[in-house]
């Protein structure tokens, strides 16, 4: 086991380099020069060169892009991922102050994917082509097709404006008050969390009817053990591959999927600091997202691979 986790983290480093690689490079040719985003559009027209050159030496735009590309990468694994333009704050600073909300927001999202998704799918594949399984499909293929910002706009809407059983915007730390907190995070959670819900149950179904037409599943019934062990211990592990992969994906896309959530709810999370960024042309803010979101992404690739191993020995070999 030992030595298949060491061999995905291997493979995991090159991919990771190749990501780094991609995000520098997309800045480097991005338009604007960062010399005039720190001097300042009132300013730029005034400035000579001499003081261009001396903003573009202090930001470090002067050297060659292998060098600055060394210098940022090293500098991301020490915690320095640079200095914000708009706010000379440190983009550590700045992504400290956000994580916190954006990883409610996810962890919440996920657990109501997680929560609703199986189990709908488990009864689907379990009332396979029943009038409870034609409704589930519906719904999983309505709240896939639905554009979350439309989503999360009819919930604050209706939930909030016109029933104000929660709030239309912001958030309260979990730790100054658990129960505004969860107030704050349902609407947005739910918004987020629907597009996942109904992949994970159509995903769910999809390998539970494999599974239920094995041979080991009817001998399971014909032993009489009861329709939930059935279900739950025999068809739903051996179906769980598929659905392990799904929800390490869901992880992943909730992070960056919650970036127009985050906007609609006014929520101070790094997708909303991700857009601000870009509007402001803040390119060390940006190229330091970028690798968060980015390494989350390869990070939860390699935690469903080494899951994986878990689930089937044969992985392993």
């Amino acid at each position: 086991m030992l030595g298949y986790v060491v061999r995905r983290l291997i493979l995991a480093i090159p991919v990771f380099l190749a990501v780094s690689v991609i995000t520098f490079s997309i800045m480097q040719l991005a338009p604007g020069d960062p010399a005039a985003i720190l001097l300042g559009a009132d300013f730029i027209q005034f400035a000579s060169e001499a003081d261009i050159q001396e903003a573009r030496v202090l930001l470090g735009v002067d050297r060659p892009a292998v060098v600055q590309y060394l210098d940022w990468f090293t500098g991301f694994f020490r915690g320095d991922m640079g200095t914000s333009l708009f706010t000379g704050k440190s983009v550590a600073e700045l992504v400290s102050t956000r994580v916190e909300t954006t990883l409610s927001l996810v962890a919440m999202a996920l657990v109501l994917a997680t929560v609703f998704g199986l189990p709908l799918g488990v009864i689907a594949a379990w009332k396979a082509n029943t009038a409870i399984d034609r409704g589930i499909m519906i719904f999983a293929v309505i709240g896939y097709a639905m554009p979350g910002f439309w989503l999360a706009f009819n919930l604050i809407w209706l939930f909030a404006v016109i029933l104000g059983w929660f709030p239309v915007f912001g958030v309260v730390p979990f730790f100054q008050d658990p129960v505004e907190f969860l107030r704050h995070m349902t609407l947005p959670a739910i918004a987020v969390s629907t597009t996942f819900i109904a992949l994970i149950s159509r995903m769910t179904r999809s390998s539970m009817l494999e599974v239920l037409r094995e041979d080991y599943v009817r001998t399971a019934r014909a032993k009489g053990l009861s329709e939930r062990v059935v279900l739950i211990r025999h068809a739903l592990k051996a179906a769980a591959m598929p659905v392990v992969t799904v929800l390490g994906l869901v992880f992943a896309a909730a992070i960056t999927g919650a970036v127009l959530t985050e906007v609609v709810f006014a929520l101070p999370g790094m997708g909303r600091l991700f857009v601000d960024s870009v509007s402001n042309r803040d390119f060390p803010v940006i190229q330091g997202l970028m690798m968060i979101f980015a390494g989350s992404y390869v990070f939860v690739n390699l935690a469903v691979d080494i899951g994986y191993a878990y689930i089937d020995p044969r992985v392993r070999y």
